[in-house]
């Protein structure tokens, strides 16, 4: 289509250059200064781009030519970059051909050499030289490729004759770089250029890895549609873009549809219908088409078996695991590092950790995706000491820690309570650019925040570029965690203007309101969750009992307790707790009984809730049978906690002789705890303590002064 350069700024020019400023900097976008020097490609995982020259003569130059135009483009057919632009240097703004622009453009592409890029476009903007169609679409290309949308539009705007690859060249390059509706708007813009212009087979796989990206089923299903009235309904390349947009976007069985109707399918249709089924968790189908493919004659390739192996992992099939990795050792898949990165980031998940170290220790080469499965998989699995020795071996190997690195890591110090490392990790995360990625920010919050370092927490979240529900949830929660809850609470009301809260975020401010009593805050979240769904999500209807039995509303928790479909042992624990704080034994005993028929097995919690309930309703006898039947019955071994509630319920009754030989016969040594409660019960009896059992109580464990002094005064 001729755009007549005498026309005013194109509308979608202004309109693309404010959105693109207005795009924060991240994970997802670009360094969008125009000065090609600053120009970055980024995404997930930066690839250097390397071209070496072959390693050729000296390219002859005919000294004699006047023409530069044949020199220049040989030696870009050689490679030799560097003489090349010294020739065009010495051209001066004398125009060169279209040829020879497109060779430099190209090798500069090719190379990713950005500072000879602009070299080379400069040459073109002063030498006035005619922007063909020919000559846009290098240039385009070139800046794409280097991540500089903002000079590709401007370039694109010039351009008075477009054709399909100038659309194709733009809509892909928004669509990488994550400006996903821009490319979705482009590819609108090109339909309505006229019938000069037409959507091609190259067209449809971008614009549709883009519908798939936001995710937009309508687009999705009106690309479709093109797709059929352009003619393209039997191509397996556009048709592999099809089925991946439709299980991107949740559709599966559409995919599936799509998948059966395929006259010719390679194995890239494959894989993308075995993928599609395990992004939407229907794993069984995906092994299945997984086992057909075989029965079809088509060899997984590296790509499936990344795919079957996470697969594994996600299912948890530890069995099923195994065979996928004597398959893959049997077709000498794992001598390719990614196949080996997923083994065991899937041995990992099924916590055996031998054989994830074992994969790792014979890998002969390991990249970042090696060292992060390692340490990631140790810090889920409980070990995060062990995480941040890997860290440091991967350090004096020289590898650079990417965002999954540095977010694992500093889970790992949150874990341990290492301050000092994890401040050293946040300037590493500095120092590499990772700190615009959301997760780490929310790492950092979260080991800040359990560091006691609220104020630190809270810095790191004014400077994240952009924030999820994690990032305002974290802070939430590290307010509550350091005993703001107040704080907690109006950051919240905050966070609500903004970002839709979900379970976590309720449960953290639930938290918060029976921590102080918020009994009306707490009523008005509670009418939140009913509101949005979420009041039987995860740990939500459990937050919801707590609060009422912390507000002491005990009617309230047993209406919200009873309305539980599935009631566990955090359920059971608290009712039990609410009912031991309010001297309720003969309901707490029922209670435990009633837990018990149901089949909920009972946790430490649990019976120092119902030996609390005991203690004050004075039910010594079941109190002594509840301690008794803890390993005998329940495979629970007491602990100090259980002890100190039996020598509470003892003293309380006012055994003090009898508690002060249990503490003597304990299998474990009494801490200040248990020698508290029993002082408690000789202040309640108005008693001086058992004989020789405040010198034992001083020397073992340095009772305070302020204990004695009580008891005296009693």
């Amino acid at each position: 289509m001729a755009v007549p350069g005498n026309k005013p700024p194109n509308p979608l020019l202004t309109d693309h250059l404010f959105r693109l400023h207005s795009k924060p900097t991240g994970p997802k976008s670009l360094n969008l200064s125009p000065n090609p020097d600053n120009a970055q490609f980024s995404s997930r995982k930066t690839q250097k781009l390397s071209a070496l020259s072959p390693n050729l003569p000296p390219v002859p130059i005919t000294s004699s030519s006047t023409d530069p135009n044949p020199d220049i483009r040989l030696l870009c057919l050689h490679g030799d970059l560097e003489r090349a632009l010294l020739l065009l240097d010495s051209a001066g703004e004398r125009p060169l051909d279209d040829d020879t622009y497109v060779a430099l453009l190209r090798l500069c592409e090719w190379r990713h050499a950005v500072p000879e890029g602009s070299r080379v476009r400069s040459h073109i903007s002063s030498s006035n030289a005619h922007l063909t169609v020919r000559l846009g679409n290098a240039l385009l290309s070139m800046l794409v490729r280097f991540g500089d949308l903002i000079v590709a539009w401007l370039v694109f705007g010039k351009m008075v004759e477009r054709d399909v690859f100038s659309w194709n060249v733009m809509i892909g390059g928004y669509g990488k770089n994550g400006f996903l509706d821009e490319s979705l708007d482009l590819y609108q813009r090109m339909l309505w250029a006229g019938n000069s212009i037409k959507p091609d087979v190259y067209t449809f796989p971008c614009i549709l890895r883009s519908c798939g990206g936001i995710p937009d089923l309508m687009r999705g299903r009106e690309i479709h549609a093109h797709v059929i009235r352009f003619g393209f309904g039997l191509r397996t390349d556009v048709l592999n873009a099809l089925i991946t947009m439709y299980s991107k976007c949740g559709e599966v069985h559409c995919a599936r549809k799509v998948f059966d109707e395929m006259r010719r399918r390679d194995c890239i249709s494959w894989n993308a219908m075995i993928s599609g089924y395990f992004e939407n968790e229907e794993h069984f189908e995906g092994l299945r088409l997984f086992l057909t493919m075989q029965d079809h004659s088509f060899e997984p390739d590296l790509m499936t078996m990344t795919t079957v192996i996470s697969a594994c992992g996600s299912l948890c099939d530890k069995r099923l695991g195994k065979e996928i990795h004597g398959y893959v050792v049997k077709k000498k898949f794992d001598v390719d590092v990614s196949v080996s990165n997923s083994l065991i980031q899937m041995y990992t998940s099924f916590r055996s950790l031998h054989e994830a170290e074992k994969i790792f220790s014979r890998l002969q080469t390991k990249d970042v995706v090696s060292w992060t499965a390692m340490i990631s998989g140790y810090e889920k699995n409980g070990s995060p000491d062990k995480a941040l020795k890997v860290f440091e071996q991967m350090e004096e190997n020289d590898v650079i820690p990417d965002e999954i690195t540095i977010a694992s890591v500093l889970s790992a110090c949150a874990c341990l309570g290492c301050l000092d490392m994890g401040i050293k990790v946040h300037e590493l995360a500095r120092r590499n650019g990772l700190m615009p990625y959301t997760i780490v920010g929310n790492t950092l919050l979260d080991m800040y925040s359990k560091s006691k370092c609220i104020n630190k927490a809270l810095e790191v979240f004014r400077r994240m570029p952009e924030k999820n529900v994690i990032s305002w949830s974290s802070v939430i929660s590290g307010f509550r965690i350091n005993c703001q809850s107040f704080e907690a609470l109006n950051f919240f009301r905050h966070m609500q203007a903004d970002v839709k809260p979900n379970s976590v975020t309720l449960i953290a401010a639930l938290s918060a309101c029976a921590a102080v009593g918020a009994l009306k805050c707490g009523k008005e979240i509670h009418a939140q969750t009913l509101r949005s769904g979420l009041d039987s999500e995860g740990y939500l209807p459990n937050a919801l009992l707590d609060l009422y039995v912390k507000c002491g509303r005990m009617e309230y928790a047993w209406m919200q307790f009873n309305l539980l479909e599935e009631k566990d042992v955090v359920s059971y624990n608290i009712m039990l707790t609410g009912c031991a704080g309010r001297g309720h034994g003969d309901l707490a005993v029922a209670l435990f009984s009633r837990m018990i028929d149901v089949g909920v097995h009972p946790d430490e919690i649990t019976f120092v809730a119902l030996l609390c309930a005991c203690s004050r309703a004075g039910m010594v006898n079941q109190g002594w049978n509840y301690l008794n039947s803890m390993p005998q019955k329940y495979s629970v071994i007491p602990n100090l906690r259980h002890y100190t509630c039996m020598v509470d319920l003892l003293g309380r009754a006012g055994f003090l002789e009898e508690a002060h030989q249990f503490i003597k016969d304990m299998p474990i040594k009494p801490d200040a705890a248990v020698w508290g409660a029993l002082l408690n019960g000789c202040r309640i009896h108005h008693k001086m303590e058992p004989s020789g059992a405040g010198e034992e109580g001083n020397e073992r464990e340095g009772l305070s002064c302020r204990s004695w002094m009580q008891l005296g005064r009693s």
